[in-house]
């Protein structure tokens, strides 16, 4: 099990929202967005800059599957990325389902009396931070969600 202050990922074609957690694993905080390149590779390096940055001990990524459970093309770019990560850097990386993560940081704003007109960097961010809360309640709960990314050796 993750555990530490980890780095959340919500990969979007455009921007990957992100969000940390405290040290005791107990709060997730959105923590900004990358904004991606059309046509240019992944921004690894980026990530691991900002984890860094953040002192983070861990990735947890957004797997993005259909709401059937299936993989869709963007969970499988996901998949790939993240291995690509974990062959790059020593930090463990977990992927996570997160279906309805977005639709849920969409209402929870709404809730809260906000528009999200012209928000979308806090969307990203925000569906990050509530993937991640979910993987940190289950922790705290002694289960352990999702699967873990193994660096392949060549």
């Amino acid at each position: 099990m993750l555990i530490g202050k980890l780095l959340a990922v919500d990969w979007g074609d455009k921007r990957i929202g992100l969000a940390i957690s405290d040290e005791l694993g107990m709060l997730a905080s959105p923590a900004g967005v990358i904004l991606r390149r059309i046509g240019k590779r992944p921004p690894i390096a980026e990530l691991m800059r900002r984890a860094d940055d953040a002192q983070a001990q861990g990735y947890i990524f957004g797997l993005p599957l259909a709401p059937s459970g299936n993989e869709t093309d963007r969970s499988k770019e996901v998949r790939d990325v993240a291995q690509k990560l974990s062959e790059r850097q020593s930090l463990p990386v977990r992927l996570v389902d997160e279906r309805f993560t977005t639709s849920a940081a969409l209402r929870s704003i709404k809730e809260q009396g906000g528009s999200t007109r012209g928000r979308k960097d806090d969307v990203d961010a925000f569906a990050a931070a509530v993937l991640l809360e979910g993987y940190l309640r289950a922790a705290q709960q002694g289960v352990q969600l999702g699967e873990a990314v193994v660096a392949a050796h060549v």
